[in-house]
């Protein structure tokens, strides 16, 4: 079974997390565009378990494998079709789980729409381990779009109670992008960083999760793109942003902040500037109607804490209806936003690029 997204460029997501592999299929990539497989393979190590103190012990290679669609390092415009290998799954650690789901897990729900049939060893199809091909065809869609004039960046914009400094609504510097896409630990306010590491491994000694969000912004995107209603960017990349497991909201611009406002704090105004008419601020997050105004696209999306945890907690057996209490063994994050701002950057990439394919057809 796959998952399918996408209008310009169609997507389909494959395997599952305890499977042989997994991956993901791009219908509508046009021919002629690069693809620096060391770039990409070095983005994807951005999301990879097992490289810090703060993430998932599974180590995972995630090395790419072109199966169809690229000849030479280039696009030949028919179906890319990238694999990854799962080398270091486990499922022992899930069999005694199998008819007990795990609280904050979709296993509950699976279990009542499959009537317990489908694999939901490490989560399945539902785990966070799927997100290593979305950041496979995300990280393609990153080098596209920068040839194209426009550069996404994310963010650690808060864990637990600790929260970062936002990126500026109207940009920020080559440089502050550059450094903070090099970090471990990307964030702009190093102090604010080492608290949160604090946070993180104060859960870990308590067996437990945290939770945080991740800011993303699009700078350079063209004005005009997008449209109304489900054809919205806001829509486009909400409902990808919305696929990566444990994201509980989404935001732009302003955001929720915007419901406490006035409407003269939250409308952005206008001055003519050298012949020709700019927003003056951007609450809007560089959205208006659904279409982009030209200035960067903003948004923040919310993790939930992660849900497998070594604390015990209640359950109950799904076929002989008693209760059991469970502790989650494995390995897991203790939490996932660090991990997931690579993510988010390539969600953000494929909804890009998915609107200027179709706009442009």
């Amino acid at each position: 079974m796959s998952f399918s997204f996408g209008s310009g460029i169609r997507y389909e997501l494959y395997g599952a997390s305890h499977e042989p592999y997994i991956g993901i299929r791009m219908t509508g990539i046009p021919a002629g565009e690069s693809v620096d497989a060391q770039a990409l393979y070095a983005f994807m190590l951005r999301r990879a378990p097992g490289r810090t103190a703060y993430t998932s012990r599974r180590r995972e290679a995630d090395v790419p494998v072109f199966l169809s669609g690229l000849e030479n390092g280039v696009t030949t415009g028919g179906t890319l079709d990238i694999r990854i290998e799962n080398t270091d799954a486990r499922p022992s650690d899930y069999e005694a789980l199998r008819y007990t789901p795990r609280p904050g897990h979709a296993d509950y729900a699976v279990w009542l729409k499959s009537g317990g049939s489908e694999d939901m060893r490490g989560g399945g199809r539902y785990s966070g381990r799927m997100t290593a091909p979305l950041c496979a065809a995300g990280g393609i869609c990153l080098q596209i779009l920068s040839r194209r004039g426009v550069d996404i960046c994310a963010h650690i914009s808060s864990v637990g109670t600790v929260s970062d400094e936002l990126f500026g609504p109207m940009g920020e510097s080559a440089e502050t992008l550059a450094r903070i896409r090099a970090s471990a630990f990307p964030v702009k306010d190093i102090s604010a960083g080492e608290k949160m590491k604090t946070i993180i491994e104060a859960a870990v000694k308590d067996g437990d999760s945290v939770g945080g969000t991740v800011e993303c912004m699009a700078a350079g995107f063209p004005a005009g793109y997008g449209g109304a209603s489900l054809d919205g960017i806001e829509s486009a990349v909400s409902s990808i942003v919305f696929s990566i497991p444990a994201v509980k909201g989404v935001e732009f611009g302003a955001g929720f902040g915007s419901a406490k406002m006035r409407g003269s704090e939250n409308n952005d105004e206008y001055r003519a500037v050298q012949g020709e008419v700019i927003p003056l601020s951007n609450n809007a997050g560089g959205i208006l109607g659904g279409i982009s105004t030209g200035l960067p696209i903003v948004f923040r999306a919310a993790f939930k804490p992660t849900p497998s945890i070594s604390r015990p907690q209640r359950s109950a057996d799904m076929r002989t209806l008693t209760d059991t209490v469970i502790s989650v063994p494995g390995r897991h994050d203790a939490c996932i936003v660090p991990r997931a701002v690579p993510v988010v950057e390539a969600a953000a990439a494929i909804a890009l690029l998915d609107i200027l394919e179709k706009d442009n057809a």
